[in-house]
C-alpha cells in the first residue's frame, strides 16, 4: 500500500475514533470516494492497536487507579474490611456497558454484517444522530459527573452504544449524547465514552486479529507498523484537542460538520439515476 495512502487512513482512524463523527463511515467511505482498493484486515488491526494505545496512555492514571482498586478489592490488606471505592465502581460500569454492545456486535457479525454498509444508511445515520446529539448537548442539564453515575446510567449508556453498529452512528457520539441525556457534563461524558472505547476497540481488534489468523495471510509489515504509529499520533492528539475544548464549549462543531457530511452524501446518492461510486 502507498505510504500516503496508509497516512490517510491512519488519520482517518485515528482521528475519528474519538470524535462523534463515526469512525466506521470514514473508513468505509475514504476507500470509496478515493478509489482505493480495501485496506486489508492487517492495516485494520495495525491502526486499530494504534488507537487503543492512545486511550490508554492519555488515560493511564485513571486505568491504573482501576487496576490498583480492584486488587485492593480483591486482596485486601491484613486487618482491614475488603473495600470497592469508586475506582471499583468505574471499572464495573464500564464492564456493564460494554455487555450490550458485545452481544449485538457478535450477532451483527455472525448474520448481517454486510447489511449496513450502504452509503445511503451512512448518510441518514450520520445526519439523524447529529440531531439528537444536538438536542441532547441542548437541553439537558449539567449536573453529574462520572461519580454520580450509577449502574442504570451505565445499562442506559451500554445499551445506546449497541446503536453505533449503524455505521455513521459514531460509537463515540452516540455514548456521548446518552450520557448528556443522563446530564453528565461534557468533559466527563467523553471521558467514559473514551474509558468505554477500550474493551470494544480490544474486542474488534482481537476479531479482525481472529479473521487475519484464520486467514493464513499474518504479516507483520512495515505498512501495519507505520499505520500503527500514525494513527496512536494522530489519535492522542485528537484525544487532548477534545478534552480541551469540550471544558469550554459544545458539541455543536461536531453537529455542523455531520450535518454537511450527511447533505453531501445524500446529494450524492439522489443526484442522478444509476450513479455509483
Amino acid at each position: 500500500m502507498p505510504l500516503f495512502n496508509i497516512v490517510i487512513l491512519a488519520a482517518v482512524q485515528g482521528i475519528t475514533e474519538f470524535l462523534p463523527i463515526s469512525s466506521s463511515a470514514h473508513l468505509i467511505l475514504v476507500p470509496i470516494l478515493m478509489g482505493w482498493q480495501d485496506q486489508g484486515l492487517t492495516i485494520d488491526v495495525a491502526v486499530h492497536v494504534g488507537t487503543l494505545l492512545a486511550v490508554i496512555i492519555y488515560f493511564w492514571s485513571d486505568i491504573w487507579a482501576m487496576l490498583t482498586g480492584i486488587l485492593r478489592a480483591i486482596r485486601p490488606q491484613p486487618g482491614r474490611r475488603r473495600s470497592g471505592g469508586v475506582e471499583v465502581k468505574l471499572a464495573m460500569m464500564l464492564v456493564v456497558a460494554t455487555i450490550p454492545a458485545v452481544l449485538a456486535g457478535w450477532f451483527i457479525n455472525s448474520y448481517a454484517s454486510d447489511l449496513l454498509r450502504g452509503i445511503e444508511i451512512i448518510a441518514w445515520a450520520t445526519i439523524g444522530f447529529a440531531i439528537l446529539l444536538y438536542v441532547a448537548d441542548k437541553m439537558s442539564m449539567t449536573v453529574r459527573r462520572i461519580d454520580h453515575m450509577g449502574y442504570v446510567s451505565a445499562i442506559f449508556i451500554g445499551v445506546m452504544q449497541v446503536l453505533a453498529l449503524i455505521p455513521g452512528t459514531s460509537r463515540a457520539g452516540i455514548t456521548m449524547t446518552a450520557a448528556r441525556l443522563l446530564g453528565i457534563e461534557r468533559s466527563d461524558a467523553a471521558k467514559f465514552s473514551m474509558l468505554l472505547s477500550i474493551p470494544v476497540i480490544i474486542g474488534a481488534g482481537a476479531l479482525k486479529g481472529w479473521e487475519l489468523y484464520q486467514s493464513g495471510n499474518v504479516q507483520l509489515t512495515e505498512a501495519a507498523f507505520v499505520a500503527a504509529l500514525l494513527s496512536f499520533i494522530f489519535a492522542l492528539i485528537a484525544i487532548a484537542l477534545l478534552m480541551a475544548w469540550l471544558k469550554r464549549a459544545s458539541f455543536t462543531p461536531f453537529v455542523i460538520y455531520r450535518l454537511i457530511l450527511g447533505g453531501v452524501l445524500l446529494y450524492i446518492v439522489y443526484r442522478a439515476p444509476g450513479f455509483t461510486f
